[in-house]
């Protein structure tokens, strides 16, 4: 949903009435994870995609009879159902669509609306469709707020819309987008209800350390993937605008002490290229400490091993240094600067997504595979609220 906010922003700007069509969850191979949003206008403008190709026709006759019925509906294919087959789901796997009209005087309208802004203004907020369950709830929309506040189309039952918004909180912490499954036999309700859950969070960081030509390519590379890139060297003459013009933010200053003030988490990645002693030992002592996704290091096996020498006498443990991806990249036997950033990038991708960094013929399985995320009921026992949380490892799809 988010990769479309930019159009879907000037369609709700402009009045137009549409229907979104969007991945709630996958099981096996499936090409597109939850959150990946196909829509289309009342003039039949498509923008989106669900499945990179398979299932776009079918999503794209689904948000047609949505706009006309103003009915939201969750739909599964499947590659062993001959009508999903038909329309071109030859991936394998399971996917089911959520697929719900946005009319301009809708109230799910208005929370689709609050969410394009909260992104826009690269905040953090979760969006929260009902997706099955009883037929008067299907279509319910909330908007969450990180304190656990929350707005919402449908007045009644607020024990399960706080519920709910409650059991977000947790996908939006950590930046996930996916399901959520309430049991609630004791309640108003007698058959759970299903949530698809969209978090808006800002964008991961990228820090590079050290403004050298490789910087430059991988700065570019990480913008790409959707990082907001920042640029961190000690020596002003290098740390220009200039020089690395893809990059959000150039700093000039000592790459530890600039670690050591700015805000991380556990999606942001670090990448040292400095390859200089003075500055790679203090910055990795304290980066490899820090709860974050990824720590790399340039250099040869040589410095590698001294480098390690030096964080060892420096304190740091073996569980720690075991953090370190050094030296960065993957074996591509790149040459230039442009193939260093792609071996980098490269292996963040392996990393973020559990990748084996393998060519795809030497594997076998699923080339899309992605752990099931259907909701399955977890016995009332465990809980007060039972529930169970299946989410896409993607951030912010």
């Amino acid at each position: 949903m988010l990769e479309i906010s930019d159009e879907l922003r000037q369609w709700c700007l402009e009045g137009r009435d549409f229907a979104t069509a969007t991945v709630a969850s996958v099981q096996g191979s499936a090409p597109r994870q939850p959150g990946a949003t196909l829509a289309v206008d009342a003039d039949n403008t498509a923008i989106g995609s669900v499945s990179g190709g398979c299932l776009e026709s079918a999503a794209y006759d689904l948000c047609r009879e949505a706009i006309d019925s103003g009915e939201s509906k969750l739909h599964g294919f499947t590659y062993s159902d001959e009508d999903a087959f038909a329309v071109g789901l030859t991936c394998g796997g399971e996917i089911q669509l959520f697929v719900t009209p946005m009319l301009a005087d809708s109230p799910s309208r208005e929370i689709l609306e609050g969410i394009l802004a909260v992104a826009s203004a690269e905040g953090r907020a979760a969006g929260i469709w009902l997706t099955d369950g009883p037929a008067e709830l299907v279509g319910a929309a909330l908007l969450v707020h990180p304190d656990g506040s929350y707005e919402g189309t449908y007045s009644g039952c607020s024990d399960l819309m706080r519920a709910i918004a409650g059991e977000a909180l947790a996908l939006l912490e950590t930046g996930r987008t996916g399901t959520l499954l309430i049991d609630e036999p004791r309640r108003k309700f007698s058959e759970p209800v299903t949530a698809f859950v969209q978090s808006v969070v800002p964008p991961a960081r990228m820090i590079i350390f050290g403004a050298i030509d490789f910087s430059a390519d991988l700065a570019r590379m990480g913008k790409l993937l959707g990082y907001r890139v920042t640029v961190c060297d000690a020596r002003p003459i290098f740390a220009t605008r200039a020089r690395i013009p893809d990059a959000h933010e150039v700093i000039a200053d000592w790459p530890h002490r600039y670690l050591g003030t700015t805000p991380v988490d556990l999606r942001t990645v670090l990448c040292v290229l400095t390859h200089d002693a003075k500055f790679d030992v203090p910055l990795l002592e304290k980066a490899l400490r820090l709860p974050v996704a990824y720590v790399g290091a340039m250099g040869s096996r040589r410095t590698h091993q001294q480098r390690l020498e030096l964080l060892r006498e420096a304190g740091l443990t073996e569980h720690e240094l075991a953090k370190l991806h050094s030296p960065i990249g993957l074996d591509l036997r790149g040459e230039s600067s442009a193939e260093t950033a792609i071996s980098i990038a490269a292996e963040i991708v392996a990393s973020r997504r559990g990748g084996s960094g393998r060519p795809l013929t030497a594997t076998r399985g699923p080339i899309h595979e992605i752990e099931a995320n259907r909701p399955e009921i977890v016995p009332k026992e465990q809980s007060q609220w039972p529930t169970k949380c299946h989410s896409s490892s993607m951030e912010n799809e």
